[in-house]
């Protein structure tokens, strides 16, 4: 068992797990995997939270009703799962800003998390946009042949290329 504390596993290995997981998802609950809902749901939690039932009349909570679904527990459990690997590889430890960040804008947590928030809403903004997330198309979609998740892939990854080399290179100079 000493693979479970190894401070990086083999991307084959954690792949083929992503790929049974995926049939697992489908063949017991006939929905594909994906993460972008389980935030959208969560908002809608907060939002009732302070706003009351009269977010349950809104279309879209209508269509992804706000509430714990199993699609929320995976992301849940993606959490816990990252803090349980990291103590058991010794690799856990609390960082505002990166290091690649810091080299390249120095050692400001409030620029990193204005940064970090602004890209978050921009990819939750996208990935309700595009009927799902990088997991959503990039896992589910690809595994169903499905066209639209092959072209929303590509973009996944030409767009981290650009947006990444636009803030390191570009930005950060």
């Amino acid at each position: 068992m000493e693979w479970l504390a190894a401070p990086r596993w083999s991307p084959y290995i954690v792949g083929f797990g992503i790929g049974v997981l995926s049939w697992l998802a489908f063949l017991l609950s006939d929905k594909p995997i994906g993460c972008s809902t389980a935030f959208a749901r969560t908002s809608g939690m907060i939002e009732r939270a302070v706003r009351g039932r009269k977010v349950e009349t809104k279309p879209y909570y209508r269509a992804f009703p706000p509430g714990v679904d199993w699609e929320w527990m995976l992301v849940l459990g993606i959490v816990i799962g990252s803090l349980v690997s990291s103590l058991l590889s010794r690799s856990f430890r609390f960082m505002w800003v990166p290091g690649l960040w810091a080299a390249a804008f120095g050692n400001t947590p409030a620029a990193r998390m204005a940064v970090a928030l602004f890209g978050g809403v921009c990819m939750g903004f996208g990935s309700r946009w595009a009927g799902g997330c990088t997991s959503g198309h990039g896992i589910s979609g690809t595994l169903q042949l499905a066209l639209s998740s092959w072209i929303a892939s590509i973009c996944f990854f030409a767009g981290g290329i650009a947006t990444a080399f636009f803030i390191f290179r570009v930005l950060g100079g």
